[in-house]
Parts: structure tokens; C-alpha cells; sequence
């Protein structure tokens, strides 16, 4: 049994032998980038092509590949032309290869040629679902839907502090031709390779959050204690996420469903400039607004301002005016109310001293007629009066009886032996009751 042994070496020659002669054809094979070992220039590429299940995001296969240095400098360069990528890590691609086993290193796939149609239809069909995915969520326009603040003063930026985008992006706003001031604040993010996302991420969290209070606002502490920084700003008024010049294979690191979804739905508006002019993301169709450049970001902002600008020096012009016109009309007034006020006052003096005058007659017309009837009525009253004396009644022949002072109209209550007085026109006549009598 020992003797009919093979060795390692040999057992790989004889696999060797079968597929140099069973798969001596070349093959398109479609699969994943794995442990891609970016070569300095002019080195041989080397790399894993892994196949996964759709369903569990498992592998299912796994082939060991390489690209000889002169062919893989010439495919490089045509699939970034052709592309906007390079070979890297999770890149769906579509491969030439020729099938080799080798008895020290084993089986591998040695990359001839790429299809750089197939890796932008993967790419782009991964944009699709994820925009498909935001808009079956209901919040793929929710960010572009808040209102755009008149005044954009307090910028919160995301961006690597060392890119010259973000240099550039600075510059041009702080040499604006209008003078105008904005207050920048830098929130440090990835901007290249698998943390891109959860880097962004973290960074708009740190901008929504509220700032830490000062010591005094929390208690327990006086207001000379130093107050820490807080990592929130809480006052922004735009986030700016911006990423300068590189290479356009790093943008697909931006296509993440949830960091599309945190700009979707977050609280402030987001402008995006990312990229060249011919690169596309995802954040692109769910931000407030989107450029193609830092720099066209800061021109955005600059534009904005000096429409505003240009709105409150219209509206300035036109109060300014309106004030003038306002304060002539009134001056034109004032000076026609001083010419006509004398004129005025001597018609409204003639008027009352009519008035007065007509008012003086009537009173005295009036006060004329009430005394002729108030001597009218005392004469009537004088005349009732002396007709009612009782010396016209005496004239006449008629006496008064009286019984201690008081009028006798009936012999009811007399008794016999009473003093009565008849008084006459003449003279009083004193008489004694001695019989009264009934009719």
C-alpha cells in the first residue's frame, strides 16, 4: 500500500495534468472582489474572487486570482476610464480568465481581460434598489422638502480636515466678492473606504445632538468652573457634506442605503458636493440640494446669499421710497392745512358767533314769552285767589260761625252753653247756644 503511495507533488501533477488538459479554453467568470492587494506600479495584481449567497450573504465559492503586472496596468487604466473605478474590495466584476493549478501555490484564475459594461450595470442597479428602497420607504424627497433658510450664516461641515476640497470649499467662502461672513464648523468624517457611511453617520448625529450646557445650567457648580466643549452645535442652519478630487471608484463607498436614509430624514437641509462633474451618488438624489464640487457647493451657498442680498436691498430701495414719497405727501399736507388753517379758524369764528348770536335771540325770545305767561298764570292765581277772600262773601251779606276758632258747617258737636261768633261785614256778633235742633 506504501508502495503504491503518491507524493504531494506528484498527486499535484497529475491534477495539474487534467486541467491543463480539460480546461485549456479561456472563461467569462462573474463574481465578487476579496483581499485585493493594490500593487505599487508596475506589480502583479493579487486577489480573491468570491461568489455569495444572495439569500444568507454567505460564500458559496471562492477562487484565488491574479494579473500579471504588464496586463494588469493596461486593464487598469481602461477600467477606470471606461468605469470610474478601480479594482477593490466588494466590486461586483466580470472577469477573462484562464484556469491554473500549480503544485507549490494551487489553484488560481489568471485574469486576461475585464467587462467594465458589467461593473456600471451593477452599480447602477445597486443605485436603483437603493432609491427604489427610499421611495417604498416614503422619505426619498422628505430632506428636499424643508425649507431652505433665507440666511445660511452657520454652516456645519462634514469633510476629511486634510482634503484640499475642504481647503478650497473655505477659501472660496471666506473671499466672497460680497463680503459676506459665514460661520464654519468642521465635523471630521471618513471620506474614502468601508467606514465612509458609519463615519458621515456619526458626524450628523454629532451636529443634530444639543450642545453640552455650561456647568452653571446643569447645577451644583459656580459660572467661573470652565465649561467642557460641547460636540453638538444645535444651531446650524446647512450641513455641507463635501468631498474634493480622487478617485471616482471611492464615490460607491457613498451608496449606502443607511446613510441615505439618515440624510433623508434628517432635520436640516443637506447639500452635497461630492465628486467631478460626471460622478453620481446616491446622497445626490436624497439631499436638499446637490453640486458636483466643493467648490460649486461654496459658490451655492454665496449665490444664495447674495439673492437674499439682493431681495433685502430691492425691499430697502422699496421702503426707502415709499418712506419719502410717504413723508412729501405729508409735508404737501401740512403745508396746504397751514395755508387753509387761518381761513379755516375765521369761517368756524363766524360760525360760532352766528351760532352764539342765533342761540342769544332764541334765549331771549324764549325767556320773553315764559315770563308774559309766568305773569299770566299769577294773575289767574290772583284772581282765584281774591275770589276765594272770604270779606267778598261778608260784602255780599253772608256770615262766618265760629265756635273756639273753629268753622261751624253743622250743629253736630255743639252743646248748650257754648260761645259762638258770627262775624259780619260790620262787626262780630256773640251769641250762646241755647237749643239745637234738626231739620
Amino acid at each position: 500500500m506504501t508502495n503504491n503511495a503518491l507524493t504531494l507533488y506528484e498527486l499535484n501533477s497529475l491534477v495539474r495534468n487534467v486541467i491543463d488538459a480539460n480546461f485549456d479554453d479561456e472563461y467569462w467568470v462573474v463574481g465578487e472582489l476579496s483581499d485585493v492587494s493594490t500593487p505599487a506600479f508596475g506589480g502583479h495584481f493579487y486577489g480573491e474572487l468570491v461568489q455569495k449567497d444572495e439569500r444568507e450573504d454567505r460564500i458559496v465559492a471562492r477562487a484565488r486570482i491574479t494579473c500579471w503586472a504588464r496586463n494588469y496596468n493596461i486593464l487598469r487604466l481602461r477600467f477606470q476610464k471606461e468605469a470610474g473605478e478601480t479594482l477593490r474590495k466588494g466590486l461586483q466584476v466580470k472577469l477573462l480568465v484562464r484556469v491554473n493549478f500549480h503544485e507549490l501555490y494551487g489553484y488560481s484564475l489568471n485574469v486576461l481581460d475585464i467587462d467594465s459594461t458589467f461593473t456600471l450595470g451593477d452599480l447602477a442597479k445597486r443605485r436603483r434598489e437603493i432609491l427604489l428602497q427610499l421611495e417604498k420607504a416614503g422619505i426619498l424627497h422628505d430632506n428636499q422638502s424643508l425649507p431652505l433658510p433665507r440666511l445660511l450664516r452657520r454652516i456645519a461641515v462634514i469633510s476629511s480636515p486634510t482634503a484640499a476640497g475642504y481647503g478650497d470649499f473655505c477659501h472660496q467662502l471666506e473671499e466672497n466678492d460680497y463680503g459676506f461672513h459665514f460661520d464654519l464648523k468642521l465635523f471630521p468624517a471618513v471620506m474614502q473606504g468601508e467606514q465612509v457611511p458609519e463615519s458621515i453617520i456619526a458626524a450628523l448625529e454629532a451636529i443634530a445632538s444639543p450642545p453640552t450646557p455650561l456647568p452653571w445650567e446643569r447645577g451644583g457648580q459656580s459660572r467661573e468652573t470652565p465649561s467642557p466643549t460641547g460636540e453638538g452645535w444645535g444651531e446650524a442652519d446647512l450641513v455641507v457634506i463635501i468631498r474634493g478630487g480622487g478617485a471616482s471608484s471611492d464615490l460607491s463607498d457613498f451608496d449606502s442605503y443607511e446613510l441615505a436614509s439618515c440624510i433623508a430624514q434628517y432635520p436640516l437641509p443637506v447639500l452635497t458636493g461630492i465628486g467631478h462633474e460626471r460622478d453620481e451618488t446616491v446622497l445626490d438624489f436624497v439631499a436638499h440640494t446637490s453640486v458636483k464640487t466643493p467648490t460649486a457647493a461654496a459658490a451655492f451657498i454665496i449665490g444664495h446669499q447674495a439673492e437674499e442680498a439682493a431681495l433685502l436691498d430691492d425691499l430697502y430701495q422699496r421702503i426707502t421710497h415709499s418712506a419719502k414719497e410717504l413723508i412729501l405727501r405729508e409735508k404737501q399736507r401740512m403745508e396746504h392745512q397751514k395755508a387753509v388753517l387761518p381761513l379755516l379758524f375765521t369761517n368756524f369764528y363766524q360760525k360760532q358767533q352766528s351760532k352764539q348770536q342765533l342761540l342769544y335771540q332764541r334765549l331771549s325770545s324764549a325767556g320773553s314769552r315764559r315770563i308774559e305767561l309766568e305773569k299770566h298764570r299769577l294773575q289767574l292765581m290772583k284772581q282765584r285767589m281774591d275770589s276765594l277772600d272770604p270779606r267778598l262773601l261778608l260784602r255780599r251779606g253772608y256770615t262766618i260761625t265760629t265756635c273756639g276758632g273753629k268753622l261751624i258747617r253743622s250743629i253736630e258737636g255743639l252743646a248748650e252753653g257754648e260761645v259762638l261768633t258770627t262775624q259780619t261785614e260790620k262787626g262780630d256778633i256773640y251769641s250762646k247756644v241755647v237749643l239745637c235742633k234738626k231739620n
